[in-house]
């Protein structure tokens, strides 16, 4: 697919827009119209793909965060030409003991859908989401999530598939524990491993560095981008291993955010791409994004925020490259 750039100042030219991958949750139901589990407005998933489309967005990647919504990933992944990851969430990795069966059997059911679901349209591209989040014990117990963490890990190297990887406040159990199951260098090529990308990537230049030695890409958004050490973590990343995505509907880039001193050079049509004006859930417009949910469309100003960050580096250069990272670490060739 030839790439179509966006210009670095397109104010008194033609807006185009340019090719995107990004990580988004398009299973959570804020996009069918329920906030807080109470229906607040109509299902406007269709609208919000249409604005994805305008802003230039060419394909997602659905991120599954437990075996029943791996299952809805690949689902909504197949009814939309898109594509899925299948694991389970640090967070929820206490699901694994309360399987019926035990966790050997959820990691088989896990298993089967990797090996139901590993070509065409709407395939898995990668095991996770997994890894460790020292945030949030009161979900799962460290020593659960490394448990079962460890056992995913089995799954990227039997199916030679990349990593969607998850770490917070764990960085140096998260790296132990990869590096203890081979994947210390070259991404874990040794033992089956396709490498992979620490996605929502919130950690340190040293973290960050570490990773990328060891093979894997960081991915950024605005939760990457909220303080000036989070952008200064973001300007250290080797293009080579860097890649955007939104984690909508989370995420998003706010005016609280040190971001925010980058964006307000991004050129007025590109704003309207990138952020069209929404309208509370109370008061919803069919056709108008809704306040407090991140979309698709801010992809772009993740990639604006990185091409200020790297003074020189042309907008169009930062997109291209993440988007050829994208592309070659999850084996998508169709969209090139």
């Amino acid at each position: 697919m030839p790439l179509t750039v966006v210009a670095a100042r397109p104010a008194a030219a033609e807006v185009q827009a340019e090719k995107y991958r990004f990580i988004v949750n398009l299973t959570d139901p804020v996009f069918r119209g329920f906030h807080h589990g109470r229906k607040k407005h109509d299902d406007d998933l269709e609208a919000m793909l249409e604005r994805a489309r305008a802003a230039g967005v060419k394909s997602m990647i659905i991120t599954g965060g437990s075996l029943h919504e791996s299952k809805e990933a690949l689902e909504l992944a197949q009814q939309l030409g898109f594509y899925a990851t299948v694991g389970c969430h640090p967070t929820r990795s206490a699901q694994f003991d309360q399987f019926r069966g035990g966790p050997e059997r959820y990691l088989e059911e896990l298993d089967k859908v990797i090996a139901a679901n590993l070509n065409g349209k709407g395939r898995v591209v990668a095991v996770g989401e997994c890894g460790l989040d020292y945030d949030r014990t009161h979900f799962a117990p460290a020593e659960v999530q490394r448990r079962h963490f460890r056992s995913q890990l089995a799954l990227a190297k039997k199916y030679h598939l990349p990593l969607f990887l998850h770490s917070r406040a764990a960085h140096k159990d998260f790296v132990q524990i990869l590096r203890e199951e081979g994947f210390d260098k070259d991404g874990g090529k040794a033992v089956g491993g396709k490498g992979g990308v620490v996605h929502s990537f919130t950690g340190t230049v040293q973290e960050a560095a570490e990773l990328m030695d060891m093979g894997f890409h960081i991915g950024l958004n605005g939760c990457s981008l909220k303080t000036a050490e989070n952008l200064a973590t973001a300007q250290s990343i080797r293009p080579e291993w860097i890649m955007l995505e939104t984690d909508a509907p989370w995420c998003s880039l706010t005016s609280t955010h040190a971001s925010k001193a980058h964006l307000t050079s991004l050129p007025p049509a590109l704003n309207a791409l990138y952020f069209p004006p929404g309208t509370k859930p109370e008061a919803f417009v069919y056709g108008r994004p809704v306040k407090g949910r991140n979309e698709p469309t801010a992809i772009g100003g993740v990639a604006w925020v990185v091409h200020k960050l790297n003074d020189g580096v042309p907008f169009e250069k930062v997109t291209e490259k993440a988007w050829k990272n994208t592309v070659e670490l999850f084996g998508l060739a169709e969209l090139r």
